[in-house]
């Protein structure tokens, strides 16, 4: 028990005693907004030529590697995502956005406009594949790291 309580007690302590962070990103126009899409190019061709430098070795037959592609993949398309939603926010007359709370935000597509906005709107849901990207990520690092232990004859973590 007192294990236990050692283990989760700081963890239900953090997410008790959470206050808001308000970690929005703005940019200066134009040239912060210029380096943050430089910065989304700059991470899809590193993940790019990661998933190129695993293939290539034939890496991808062991599945902590193959793992990591499929975070690498995960992780371009959540760029190439930001990068579409970045692009459709700085287009002047698309839509009229109205803060409704923490939470909440309505869209309000201007005449004609409706279809980029319903694009606008699906690619703002990034975490469905950032989140993706992360768990394969975690797993291959787990994997590798497991296999790392047992080939130096160490006890493998749980």
């Amino acid at each position: 028990m007192v294990r236990w309580l050692i283990r989760w007690l700081p963890t239900v302590w953090l997410l008790v005693s959470a206050q808001p962070a308000a970690a929005a990103q703005v940019h200066a126009a134009p040239e912060g907004l210029y380096a943050h899409q430089i910065g989304h190019l700059i991470f899809i061709v590193a993940m790019g030529i990661l998933i190129y430098w695993l293939r290539h070795r034939r890496l991808t037959h062991h599945q902590g590697w193959r793992r990591l592609q499929y975070a690498a993949l995960f992780f371009i398309l959540w760029n190439a995502d930001a990068g579409l939603a970045h692009f459709l926010e700085s287009r002047p007359g698309l839509f009229t956005s109205l803060d409704l709370g923490t939470w909440q935000a309505r869209l309000t597509a201007a005449p004609g406009r409706e279809v980029p906005v319903a694009i606008y709107y699906l690619v703002k849901m990034d975490h469905l594949l950032c989140v993706p990207a992360i768990v394969f990520l975690y797993l291959a690092l787990r994997e590798l790291l497991r296999d790392g232990q047992s080939a130096a004859g160490e006890e493998r973590p749980r």
